[in-house]
């Protein structure tokens, strides 16, 4: 839904980034309110969303969801994740999805002080500080997970990840065993293997799970 959206804000912010350094006269005040539009949009987008946000988790927080005579109930929530009705956890969320990943962390970091053994907040902290680049509280968070995790694909999803950023940190030994219980917990790991073979050649291209991506 907001796909084009971001996409050509994105393209118009790079553009920006890319003349304003050079621009003069009536080019930079033209870059100056093409930014402050941006600004503004980015502004908006985040209030509504976050209202938005806030009604959707009231709502599940009172609605009866059973379902009617001759229907399939709808899975809920499981309810041993009970930060995923926290203002925090959905404001997160939001944050993520805008590409705001200090402000994500903020959020999540108040839903682990709360619920240290969430896989969904530890999960969002690891990304994001990997977004951020900083990898060693990355490593924190997903190490965290690893130790919570009781599903083998899941452990291998993010034993990859961390293979991942030992390797960006040239420790490709370390690395290299990573990858390969990634592989013993589930050997159709494709990402896990394509970065065994990288890691023993020295390369640099390395491969985060898609499928651990796509959880948030």
């Amino acid at each position: 839904m907001f796909q084009h959206l971001f996409a050509e804000m994105n393209k118009m912010l790079h553009e920006i980034a890319a003349e304003f350094p050079a621009s003069q006269g009536t080019r930079r005040t033209d870059l100056l309110c093409k930014y402050n539009m941006l600004h503004r949009l980015s502004d908006e987008i985040m209030d509504e969303w976050l209202s938005f946000a806030e009604r959707l988790s009231e709502f599940r927080e009172s609605a009866d969801f059973t379902a009617l005579p001759g229907q399939e109930p709808e899975p809920l929530e499981p309810k041993e994740a009970p930060e995923l009705a926290m203002d925090s956890f959905v404001r997160g969320q939001g944050y993520y999805k805008l590409f705001m990943y200090c402000k994500c962390i903020e959020q999540f970091t108040e839903v682990v002080s709360q619920y240290p053994d969430s896989l969904a907040g530890r999960l969002y902290l690891g990304m994001a500080y990997l977004q951020e680049g900083d990898r060693e509280a990355a490593w924190l968070h997903l190490e965290h997970m690893l130790g919570l995790a009781r599903e083998r694909k899941l452990k291998a999803m993010i034993l990859n990840a961390l293979g991942c950023i030992r390797a960006s940190q040239q420790r490709f030994g370390e690395a290299q065993e990573l990858f390969t219980l990634s592989l013993m917990h589930d050997p159709t790991l494709k990402e896990a293997n394509a970065n065994l073979e990288v890691c023993a050649g020295g390369g640099s291209e390395f491969q985060f799970s898609n499928q651990l991506v796509s959880l948030l």
